[in-house]
């Protein structure tokens, strides 16, 4: 019998409902694993929100004090789903608490805060993970063994956008996202966190870096004032400053030479979720969009001349990276398992004692590049990514 480990949740809205949905499901489909995530503590600050939460996700208890519960002897994993400003303290405590730690992406708003979770990681040696759930798309995770196996030889090009369009619209409040103080930034350290993460998962190191960013929508219309009445349209509006960009483009360069462009937005309109990579070789390319996530393209010098082109991989086959735990060949999996897939290679880590990725070295080496992004676009030169 697996043995069961309690999960204390801290978070509970759209991240802490795709977790929660992940540590009900990983042992259904991996039944192999060693050990079983108890839906044991949700933590939120409003009682009667994260009760409903907690009744909704199968939870067992509620409580409004992350710090009492990330002490409490019967947890065994904290993970962390709140704003970026919260990650730090929470996880340093937790870690402190010697328990195996998540993190939702990015790891930290700042790379000071990075490097001290960093060391609380290293001096509790327990298992720890940044959620960077694209990571185990089965087709990203192909692509990774098509690179490693060497069949598109050397890395030349890494081009990658995410974009979105959410914000677009002048009235959109001044949710907590557009908050330097809560978010530390905008779709830079919530977009191009994960395709930096992709990037260095599967081309390598970055170098140096040179961004530039923008904000189109200066002031929105403040959520309190809103939800008070007085947000209607034709009628007066408090409003208050956006604190962070609302776009980031970015260039980098690969310590094994390779080039790279960055793009992430919230104003292309149109685009829900896209999140796009293309990677040239020497031997051939790779192409993945999000929004096909069940493809992979590939082109490669392997094929006969007068039959070149791009082909089209359906990632569904029973000995493609973690399909052989779903349904028959064909049949296509969706976003959320992305992160049972992630928490099976976490809990099987931390049953076999076993190296995990992206851990949170890899999640302060992401944050060291989106700092020198910023660095770079405030001095408007190339800046070196610091070491981790």
């Amino acid at each position: 019998m697996a043995k069961q480990l309690n999960v204390a949740l801290l978070g509970y809205q759209f991240m802490g409902k795709a977790h929660s949905n992940a540590f009900r499901q990983v042992n259904r489909f991996f039944p192999d694993l060693d050990v079983e995530p108890v839906l044991k503590c949700l933590v939120g600050r409003n009682k009667d929100a994260v009760t409903a939460a907690a009744a909704e996700y199968g939870f067992e208890e509620v409580d409004t004090n992350w710090k009492r519960v990330v002490n409490r002897p019967d947890i065994d994993i904290v993970d962390v789903c709140t704003p970026g400003k919260l990650h730090a303290p929470m996880v340093i405590e937790a870690l402190n608490a010697g328990k195996h730690v998540i993190c939702e992406k990015p790891l930290t708003n700042t790379l000071a805060e990075s490097r001290a979770v960093l060391k609380a990681a290293k001096k509790s040696r327990k298992k720890t993970l940044t959620a960077y759930n694209y990571r185990r798309v089965p087709a990203v995770a192909l692509a990774k063994q098509l690179i490693d196996e060497g069949r598109i030889g050397q890395i030349y090009h890494w081009r990658a956008v995410y974009l979105q369009d959410w914000i677009m619209d002048p009235d959109f409040p001044l949710v907590w996202r557009l908050k330097k103080s809560e978010a530390g930034s905008g779709p830079h350290g919530d977009l191009n966190a994960h395709i930096t993460d992709l990037a260095m998962h599967l081309v390598g190191e970055i170098d140096s870096v040179v961004g530039m960013t923008e904000t189109f929508i200066k002031e929105r219309p403040l959520a309190d004032a809103i939800d008070a009445g007085l947000g209607a349209k034709g009628g007066s509006k408090k409003k208050g400053k956006v604190t962070v960009e609302d776009a980031c483009l970015f260039l980098a360069r690969f310590k094994n030479g390779a080039l790279g462009s960055f793009e992430a937005t919230r104003f292309a309109k149109g685009r829900r979720n896209h999140n796009r990579f293309e990677i040239n070789g020497s031997k051939g390319s790779i192409v993945f969009n999000l929004e096909k996530m069940n493809e992979l393209q590939l082109f490669s010098d392997d094929d006969d001349s007068h039959v070149q082109g791009f082909r089209e991989i359906i990632v569904g086959e029973g000995d493609h990276p973690y399909m052989g735990a779903w349904w028959p060949p064909g049949h296509i999996i969706g976003w959320e398992h992305t992160f049972t897939h992630e928490f099976r290679d976490f809990l099987e880590a931390v049953a076999k004692n076993r190296k995990v990725t992206p851990d949170f070295q890899d999640g302060a080496r992401v944050q060291a590049v989106l700092e020198a992004v910023m660095g770079s676009a405030k001095s408007k030169r190339w800046q070196k990514v610091a070491k981790i």
